[in-house]
């Protein structure tokens, strides 16, 4: 798959949408770049720290609020 894309005054590039799909890219995410043969070439990373992201978030403890009380669960008691 090939596709124009432009290329900014601060050399900042985008990756269009069907490229990203293709390559099932998720943000954030890193990338090597290098210059070979006269090309450009932009590799997907797949970052190990990424893959963690929001992998406690099940785990964490959910308290359910009674909205109608949640005067009751806030300490006044620094006032």
């Amino acid at each position: 798959m090939s596709q124009t894309i432009s290329i900014t005054n601060k050399w900042q590039v985008s990756i269009p949408v069907g490229i990203r799909k293709s390559l099932k890219l998720k943000r954030p995410s890193l990338a090597d770049v290098e210059a070979k043969n006269g090309r450009i070439i932009i590799t997907p990373k797949r970052s190990e720290i990424f893959k963690l992201a929001g992998s406690l978030a099940e785990k964490q403890k959910k308290v359910k609020l009674d909205i109608d009380h949640i005067r009751d669960y806030i300490d006044y008691s620094d006032l």
